[in-house]
């Protein structure tokens, strides 16, 4: 587990902050910073860049859920939450905000660095998940696309459709582009013209 992450702890308390960065650098991360409200979050996320959050709160709300994934883009970083208290509503709303762990009863010292490790694993096999359903959504999108280019030039041209891909295909190699972007044009104009 790489330990050169940059680290922001969110604590109220100043010397609970510093046990929590204490405990840190003990488990070998070394870039750590603490502020002491979430207000704060999203000034101190522009200005550290933190690959990981840790919060540490008594009691969040849905609100404060709310908050902490609009400012900590969940998607580019993990978040994982120390709660002394939570219900049902408030733990699904915790992981529909994205947040990678969410530790009920409190921030113990020596759970510290086990939690972190899972959080980083669970959020990087998330994003693995969200970048393969992207890819997935793009060439289902991009499917689509040659396939209103084929229908365009079957009818235009009164060809096949084997015939209308190879066209496409054909005219990308010769102009040194993706099939996709020869027939995003084709439909582009076509739009255009109707």
């Amino acid at each position: 587990m790489t330990r050169d992450l940059r680290i922001l702890v969110v604590e109220a308390d100043p010397e609970k902050a510093q046990h929590i960065i204490d405990a840190l650098i003990e488990a070998g991360w070394q870039v750590v910073h603490a502020i002491t409200q979430v207000s704060g979050l999203e000034r101190s996320i522009k200005e550290h860049d933190p690959d990981i959050v840790l919060i540490d709160m008594e009691n969040p709300d849905r609100d404060t859920l709310e908050h902490i994934s609009a400012v900590s883009d969940t998607k580019s970083r993990t978040v994982a939450m120390f709660v002394d208290q939570t219900d049902h509503d408030l733990t699904q709303a915790a992981m529909a905000a994205g947040v990678s762990a969410y530790v009920v009863d409190g921030l113990q010292m020596n759970r510290i660095k086990p939690v972190l490790e899972t959080a980083i694993a669970r959020f990087q096999v998330m994003r693995k998940m969200r970048s393969e359903l992207d890819a997935a959504k793009q060439a289902l999108e991009d499917r689509k696309t040659i396939d209103r280019a084929k229908g365009i030039l079957m009818r235009q041209r009164g060809m096949s459709e084997d015939a209308a891909y190879k066209l496409l295909r054909k005219t990308a190699m010769d102009q040194g582009r993706r099939v996709i972007d020869v027939a995003h044009a084709l439909v582009t104009a076509a739009d255009l013209l109707t």
